[in-house]
């Protein structure tokens, strides 16, 4: 379970000029890395995204600034080193709705999030290829995707319940040796019927979706942060 010292929660009214800084593509992936890897300096961020190292130099000043990344122990005097200051980023999705700074931040991050899936997805299927990965993990892992009717308490209720199961599975695996990151990255977004065309209108009834396995429902962020009611997290550990 993640604790109150490794969460960074995000006020619109109180934050909002961290919510500005935050809001920006490079930003938000050098928060990701460094929460997922550790450790970086500028030039090592540069290296991995593809910016100037001036460019990942000024990005990581402003999350600095608003308290997203410290200083980290140097390996030597020639250049800084930067370290995440949380874990996680959380916030309420209805305090961030009632302001354009909290909506324009969520929306990015979110679409990061997907970002992160593609990029994982990308990693995954090399790591499995080249042979990093035991071929046990072939099974487990995958992507399914569903289409479900289901009121507001009830999709709070799916969080709540994603939420407990991977604090109870990440408890019992934290010390197995065969234990491997994994990201896990869930959505739950509600769809309004669709309007009537003059062709036909959608079936609103159809629940079907793709499911990529009979057994499992695997959705593969950092570390990808765990969603909790009311709530909603950045990805923590984005490649």
């Amino acid at each position: 379970m993640v604790s109150d010292e490794q969460r960074r929660v995000l006020d619109p009214e109180r934050d909002t000029a961290a919510l500005k800084a935050l809001t920006h593509p490079l930003r938000i992936r050098l928060l990701g890395l460094l929460r997922q890897d550790g450790p970086a300096t500028a030039s090592e961020l540069a290296d991995r995204t593809g910016e100037s190292s001036a460019s990942t130099s000024y990005h990581l000043r402003v999350l600095a600034k608003y308290a997203f990344i410290a200083e980290a122990e140097h390996r030597d005097g020639r250049e800084r080193r930067w370290k995440a200051l949380h874990t996680v980023t959380s916030w309420s999705n209805e305090a961030m709705e009632s302001s354009a700074a909290g909506r324009a931040y969520v929306g990015l991050a979110r679409r990061r999030q997907i970002d992160h899936l593609d990029a994982s997805l990308t990693r995954h299927e090399a790591d499995l290829a080249e042979g990093r990965l035991d071929r046990e993990w072939v099974e487990p892992s995958g992507i399914n995707d569903y289409l479900l009717r289901l009121t507001p308490e009830s999709l709070g209720e799916l969080w709540e319940v994603i939420a407990r199961t991977l604090d109870e599975l990440t408890a019992r695996d934290e010390h197995d040796p065969r234990a491997r990151r994994v990201a896990f990255v869930a959505a739950g977004l509600p769809l309004a019927a669709p309007l009537p065309t003059d062709d036909h209108a959608h079936d609103e009834g159809d629940d079907s979706g793709h499911d990529e396995g009979d057994d499992h429902v695997h959705d593969d962020p950092d570390g990808a942060d765990r969603p909790e009611p009311g709530a909603s997290r950045d990805p923590g550990g984005t490649p």
